[in-house]
């Protein structure tokens, strides 16, 4: 098997015209203070733009939806203006970039907010863990408060508003982040909602704050420009497993699938040395959902193209190989060897560990 054969080759869609099949998998690298996206952000990303896609950090579509310190927002002009600086670098290097939008919901302490609101959440179920707040300290999460019908309607107007700011400053598209048990996951799971209203109780109705916000984000920016990320079964912050899991995911995908979304980007993890999305599941989702289907976690080029070859997949999402290989796309090329990446710098580190990674000097390249 040519281990790049279609990992390599462009993909065409009715928006946009993707260079390769390789994606930047959106990561939560830590270095936009205040949440603003500074001068190395724009290297960052221009280092990696011969990726076929990028996608940005988890990025807050409002001031109480940080998770993480020193993650970047959106939703301020100055936030913004960062941003556009990053587009602007991205595009002129002949890159595509989607912004990730995120509201972590009950992930994350009033701290890490710039007003210290409180967290709030489908309902008062408080997420066990520890996070880090200034001043390097780790400290429990507290309980959130509770959403009225009111305040998750104005959540779901926030993502709709954010992703309309986002093609505005000239971002390809949106991928909303309904994953890693965040605020829209938090939503669709019972465990953290309880609710007894019109977002609360059956599959439907607690897949509705999701289905709104796609549903709003497509109509706001076209479907052809709208893709979403999701992690079943994967138990994430403090998500336990729960017997409706695959048919609350099924009930979402054909939902997306009337929509018309330009992709879905299903995010596996390694547990017990197993991937908690399966073949039989991805098999699944290919027959349900007709739009691009995006894989990530863990893959290598071999195993990225051997889904691809088998029809499972049409983009494959890389993370950690893309912080330490800025030039990622040229070594796939190559079947150059990769570079190890500083785990100690993932989170934090300032330049350190973000943007000093070399690329491969083209002398040392195979031929």
């Amino acid at each position: 098997m040519d281990h790049t054969r279609q990992l390599l080759s462009p993909l065409a869609t009715p928006a946009i015209n993707f260079d390769n099949r390789v994606v930047m998998a959106p990561m939560n690298r830590r270095r936009a203070i205040n949440g603003i996206p500074g001068p190395s952000s724009l290297i960052y990303y221009g280092q990696r733009a011969s990726a076929g896609l990028m996608i940005t950090d988890n990025t807050a579509v409002a001031s109480n939806g940080f998770g993480y310190l020193d993650t970047p927002g959106i939703y301020n002009a100055v936030q913004q203006a960062g941003w556009k600086k990053v587009v602007e670098e991205v595009h002129a290097r002949k890159g595509k970039i989607f912004v990730q939008l995120v509201h972590t919901g009950r992930i994350g302490h009033p701290l890490n907010h710039e007003d210290q609101a409180p967290l709030v959440a489908p309902s008062v179920v408080r997420a066990e863990g520890l996070i880090r707040v200034p001043g390097d300290r780790h400290m429990p999460m507290p309980a959130p408060t509770a959403l009225s019908t009111t305040g998750t309607q104005a959540m779901i107007d926030a993502h709709i508003n954010a992703a309309v700011i986002a093609r505005q400053l000239g971002f390809d598209g949106v991928e909303i982040h309904g994953a890693h048990g965040f605020l829209p996951e938090q939503f669709l799971h019972p465990h953290t909602n309880r609710r007894a209203d019109g977002y609360g109780g059956s599959i439907a109705k607690r897949a509705r704050f999701l289905l709104e916000i796609m549903e709003g984000v497509a109509a706001a920016i076209g479907k052809e420009r709208t893709g979403i990320r999701l992690s079943p079964f994967a138990g994430l912050n403090d998500m336990p497993h729960y017997i409706e899991e695959a048919s609350t995911h099924e009930y979402i995908t054909d939902a997306l699938e009337k929509m018309g979304i330009l992709y879905i980007h299903l995010s596996g993890w390694q547990m017990d040395g197993a991937s908690t999305l399966t073949p039989a599941y991805i098999q699944s989702v290919r027959k349900r959902f007709h739009g691009l289907l995006m894989l990530a976690g863990g893959y290598t080029a071999a195993s990225g193209e051997a889904m691809l070859q088998a029809g499972l997949a049409d983009l494959i999402a890389f993370g950690k190989p893309f912080i330490a290989n800025p030039d990622l796309v040229q070594r796939f090329h190559s079947n150059a060897p990769l570079a190890m990446a500083d785990e100690d710098t993932f989170y934090q580190g300032g330049d350190k560990g973000y943007i000093d990674y070399p690329a491969m000097p083209s002398s040392l390249l195979p031929i």
